[in-house]
This record gives C-alpha cells, structure tokens and sequence, in this order.
C-alpha cells in the first residue's frame, strides 16, 4: 500500500533513529515487525506504529514532476532480449518529441522495488533534458512491478540477481547501439540502481562513457582499476549504512586514476532524490539533479 496522505512531511518531523529503523526495513534487514516493534517507542496520541510506517511509505502523486501525456517527450515500454539475464527485460523508454539525429542515452536504473513511478518520472525528466533514456524493471522475470512497494520489495529478494545484472547490461548495450542514439551512454541509478552502476562501471569499462550513482553500494576494490567511465557519486551524510564506504572507494578511485567526483549531501538521507516519501530533500535533490544534468553534458555530448 502507497501512502495516501496528502500533506507532505519531510525528514525533519522525524526522529532519525526512526528514519534509520525504516532505511533498515525497506532494504530488507528487518522484518515488518521488527519495525513496527522499534516505532512503537515514537507513537503518540492517535499516531500508532502503524500509522507511521504508512506516513513514511512513498506518495506517488507527490512525484510527477513531467506527466505522462507531457507534449515535450514521447514515451513507451518495450521489451529488449536478454538472452544472458532472463531471456529478456521490460522497460520504459523516453525520448524528446521533436528529437531530430542521434541523442546521447542514459539508463536509468531503479531501486529494490522495481520499476515505480518515481523512476519512470526521472526518465522522462532526461528526456526533456534532450537525452533519450530506459529505465528497465529488473522485476520482469518475476511478472514486473507490481503496482506496490512493499510487495515490490518482497518480489526483489528471490530474484537471480546475476541474471539480473545481465538484463541491466543488455538493456545498456540496447540503449547505446539503438539508430537514434549517438553511441555515447550514460547511466544513473538509485540505492540498488546506484550499485548498479558502479557495476556497470566495472563489467562495461570503456563501453559505459558516464556514470552517476546515487547512494549506491561500492564495488570491490580489486576490481575498480576495471573502471573507466567518469563517475560523480552523490552520497548523503546522514546514510551511514553506505556513505561509511565512500573513504574506501575514493581511495581506490585516486589510485586508479579514475576520474570521479564525489559529493556527500549534508544533512541529506538515504533516498533523498525520491520526491514520493518523506526523506526526500529538495534543495540537495534539485542540486545533485543539476550536477548530474550537467555530467551527462560534458561527458556524453
């Protein structure tokens, strides 16, 4: 179930160990109760555990920032083969509507839930920026996104995640060879999307020509000399659970000699880009989406 409050809060109506309990929920390492149980301490009057979680859970009339029928873009899901993943993926593509030759390509690579509105909407938010862009729902093998995040986040854990990378590299290589494209691709991912990216950073080197991970999980140091595309990484201070990895990265990053830019947003909580839940931090948000829109145009123009 969707939160279906109208008022908007934001993370600062809520103690962070709260925040932190839910991170840890929604990612898999608690179970419903054990949340319940840790919010518990933070009901009051009316307000139950219950009624918390559901405050905190994503509001997706709050996110279309370009609507579906927007006259700028044109949109459509497709099927790409995946003959090393699943067999193939689905997802959603977006392109300017007056594209006219070939446009750089970003993929957009979601959360552990699938492919929701929030990241359909980023990918039309490219489009509008003059790049085409798919978003592919790792979901598909498992009948897609299921219209929820909750049951999205139930249907991600069974899911063969190798396989699934393999559906995420043959959507990038679909991107980047389709006729409208400029051969130049991008990719931005979010949480799960995010370590995405640094995967395909490794496996794609010299074929992946941007990368942009939001909070996303690190890869192993043995294996970031494998990395050639640019990367600027964004990263909120109060998301220990992966910002404690960053000093690590970096430094492997340096000695490498990649070429990176990295970013720790403070005051900012995991999932701060995502404008459908409560930690979302629009003025960090509008600033990374800024930092990012500007990568992708000096790296893939």
């Amino acid at each position: 179930m969707e939160n279906c409050t109208t008022e908007r809060k934001t993370a600062a109506e809520y103690p962070q160990e709260l925040l932190n309990l839910f991170d840890l929920y929604v990612h898999g390492e608690i179970d419903r109760r054990t949340f319940l149980n840790g919010a518990q301490k933070f009901a009051t009057g009316t307000l139950t555990a219950v009624g918390i979680g559901e405050s905190l859970r994503p509001n997706y009339a709050w996110a279309q920032q370009v609507p579906k029928n927007d006259a700028r873009i044109k949109a459509e899901y497709i099927t790409v083969d995946s003959p090393l993943g699943h067999g193939s993926i689905k997802g959603y593509f977006a392109k300017p509507a007056n594209a006219t030759g070939k446009l750089p390509a970003v993929l957009v690579i979601h959360e552990n839930r699938g492919l929701n509105p929030y990241i359909e909407d980023v990918a039309r938010r490219l489009a509008t920026a003059n790049f085409i862009a798919f978003a592919p729902d790792g979901l598909t093998s498992a009948g897609g996104y299921p219209g929820d995040d909750e049951k999205g986040v139930a249907m991600f854990g069974p899911v063969d995640k190798p396989k699934m990378i393999e559906d995420f590299i043959a959507s990038a290589k679909w991107l980047k060879n389709r006729p409208d494209s400029s051969g130049k691709l991008g990719a931005v991912g979010f949480c799960f999307g995010g370590g995405i990216v640094n995967t395909l950073a490794v496996r794609m080197g010299g074929d992946l020509n941007a990368g942009v991970p939001f909070y996303g999980a690190q890869p192993p140091a043995a294996d970031v000399p494998k990395i050639k595309a640019p990367l600027l990484l964004q990263y909120a201070s109060l998301d220990a659970r992966l910002t404690d990895g960053w000093p690590a990265y970096e430094a492997a990053l340096k000695a490498s000699n990649a070429t990176y830019t990295g970013y720790v947003y403070q005051g900012a909580n995991h999932g701060f880009h995502n404008d459908t839940t409560p930690r979302y931090d629009k003025a960090n948000a509008d600033l990374a989406w800024q930092r990012s829109l500007d990568f992708f145009n000096k790296y893939l123009r």
